[in-house]
C-alpha cells in the first residue's frame, strides 16, 4: 500500500497542465502567481517527490495558502484528484514537523486534544458560553479596546460562534420516531462537533424534517467528530482514529441512510470506504457506511420532499438565494438537489447567486489560521450577494455560515443567513 503521507505520484503525473483550472482557483485569481495555482502546486509536489526541491518554506507556504476548495477538480478534464494531493502534502509537512511552532501547537490543542472527545468539546463550549454570558465580549466589542491592541484579534473574536443553550447530543434521544406516518426509512444522524454545540437548533431542525418525511432517526451516543478537519490539516493519525469510532457507531446494517447537515462532514464520511480500503478488519464496514452517507438535500431529493402549502411566515414573499459549500458542490457533486428543494416551496422568489460555487474563504480552519487571506476571498462572495440582495441566503455548512454571516453583519446587510435544514423545516412546518 502506498504511503498516504506523501502525494500519490500516479495522481501527480496525471495532471496534463492544461490550465483549465486556473480561472476557478481563488488563490491564483487573487495573486496571478503560477505557484499558487493547482498545476503550480502539483509541480511543486512532483519536484519534492523527485528530490529536485526540498520540503522548503515555499512549499509549506503554498500548501497552506491553498483553500482545498477543490473547484479545480470540478474544472479538470483529466479528473485529477487534487484534494487528495494537497491533503497528502500537508500530511507530509505535518509528519516532518515543518510548520511554524505556534501553528503546530494550536493544531495539537484543538485538533489533537479538544476535538478528539465529545466531553472536551462540551467543556470548551461551556467555557465559551459562560464567557459570553458575562457580557465581557459585548463590552470589549463596543469599547473598541481589542481593536486598539490588535485589529486582527478583534476581527478573529467575532468569528467565535455563539454557543447554544443546550447541546443537540444531549437533547436528541437515541431513537426518534417519524411524525404522523409509518416508518419509510431508518436513518442515522451525525450531530457533529460545531453543529452540536453552536448550532443545536439546526440539528433539531434536521431531525424534525426527517421525522416529518417518514424517518426513524437513530442518533448513536458513541459517535464522535468525523475527522475531516484533522485530515484536511495533515493529521491523518487522529483523522483515522475518529473515523474508526464512527464506522463502529454507524455499523447498524438496518440503517438505510446516514444523513448529514454539514458539507465537510458528509464529504469526509463518504471517504471512509476509500481510507480503509486496505484494512482487513474495517474495509467492508467502512465501505458500507460511506455508501449510506447522504446530505440532507440528497436524501430528500431521493425520498421526496413535501413542503407545506402554507410555509412559515418567515419565508412568505421572501427572495431566497443559495450559496454552494465547496465540500458539497465540488467534493460531493451536490448541485441540483438544494435548488430543486428551494424552488419547490410556494410563496418565495428564488434568485440564483452569481458565482455561487466560489469559495467564501472559510475552508475549515482557514479563516482562523489565514484570517487576512480568508477575508479577501470573502469580499468576492459579499460582492455577489450585494448584486442580488436576497432576503435570505441559504447554505449547508457551518463554516460558511460563520464566515458569510460575519461579512453581512460587518456590512450591516439586510440579508440573513439560514441553514438549509432550517429553511426546509420552515417550508414544511407552517407553525414554526
Amino acid at each position: 500500500m502506498a504511503d498516504r503521507t506523501v502525494p500519490d505520484y500516479d495522481i501527480l503525473v496525471h495532471c496534463i497542465h492544461c490550465g483549465l483550472c486556473l480561472p476557478h482557483c481563488p488563490t491564483y485569481v487573487a495573486t496571478g502567481n503560477e505557484r499558487s495555482s493547482p498545476r503550480g502546486r502539483i509541480r511543486l509536489m512532483k519536484s519534492v517527490s523527485d528530490g529536485v526541491l526540498p520540503l522548503s518554506d515555499l512549499f509549506v507556504e503554498e500548501m497552506d495558502f491553498c483553500l482545498d476548495c477543490q473547484a479545480c477538480e470540478t474544472a479538470c478534464p483529466a479528473g485529477v484528484k487534487y484534494g487528495a494531493l494537497v491533503e497528502a502534502a500537508r500530511a507530509q509537512i505535518y509528519e516532518e514537523k515543518k510548520e511554524r511552532w505556534l501553528r503546530r501547537l494550536t493544531k495539537r490543542f484543538f485538533l489533537g486534544w479538544v476535538l478528539m472527545k465529545r466531553t472536551r468539546i462540551h467543556l470548551l463550549a461551556k467555557v465559551l458560553r459562560w464567557y459570553d454570558r458575562t457580557g465581557i465580549p459585548h463590552a470589549l466589542s463596543e469599547s473598541g479596546a481589542v481593536g486598539l491592541i490588535s485589529a486582527r484579534l478583534d476581527s478573529l473574536l467575532k468569528f467565535v460562534p455563539k454557543i447554544s443553550g443546550r447541546f443537540s447530543s444531549d437533547e436528541l434521544g437515541p431513537i426518534l420516531m417519524p411524525v404522523g406516518e409509518d416508518t419509510r426509512y431508518k436513518v442515522g444522524f451525525l450531530t457533529g462537533c460545531v453543529m452540536d454545540v453552536a448550532y443545536a437548533a439546526i440539528n433539531e431542525d434536521t431531525v424534525e424534517v426527517l421525522r416529518r418525511h417518514g424517518c426513524q432517526v437513530v442518533v448513536p451516543c458513541d459517535q464522535v467528530c468525523c475527522g475531516s478537519l484533522h485530515a484536511h490539516n495533515g493529521d491523518y493519525a487522529n483523522a483515522d482514529a475518529l473515523a474508526k469510532i464512527n464506522i463502529q457507531a454507524f455499523a447498524d446494517d438496518s440503517l438505510d441512510f446516514i444523513v448529514m447537515n454539514s458539507a465537510g462532514c458528509g464529504a469526509f464520511m463518504k471517504e471512509y470506504g476509500h481510507r480503509f480500503a486496505h484494512d482487513p478488519f474495517l474495509a467492508e464496514q467502512a465501505r458500507k457506511v460511506s455508501a449510506k452517507v447522504r446530505d440532507i438535500t440528497e436524501f430528500l431529493g431521493e425520498a421526496g420532499f413535501h413542503p407545506s402549502t402554507q410555509p412559515a411566515r418567515i419565508l412568505k414573499g421572501k427572495t431566497i438565494s443559495y450559496h454552494d459549500a465547496c465540500h458539497l458542490v465540488h467534493t460531493q457533486k451536490v448541485y441540483r438537489q438544494p435548488r430543486d428543494l428551494l424552488r419547490s416551496v410556494p410563496g418565495i422568489l428564488y434568485k440564483e447567486l452569481p458565482e455561487s460555487t466560489w469559495c467564501c474563504g472559510s475552508a475549515g480552519i482557514y479563516n482562523i489560521v489565514r484570517h487576512g487571506d480568508s477575508l479577501t476571498f470573502l469580499e468576492r462572495k459579499l460582492q455577489n450577494i450585494r448584486s442580488i440582495a436576497p432576503d435570505i441566503l441559504v447554505m449547508g455548512n457551518p463554516g460558511c455560515m460563520i464566515q458569510i454571516a460575519f461579512g453581512l453583519e460587518r456590512d450591516k446587510s439586510a440579508t440573513s443567513v439560514m441553514h438549509t435544514s432550517t429553511f426546509l423545516r420552515h417550508a414544511c412546518c407552517s407553525e414554526v
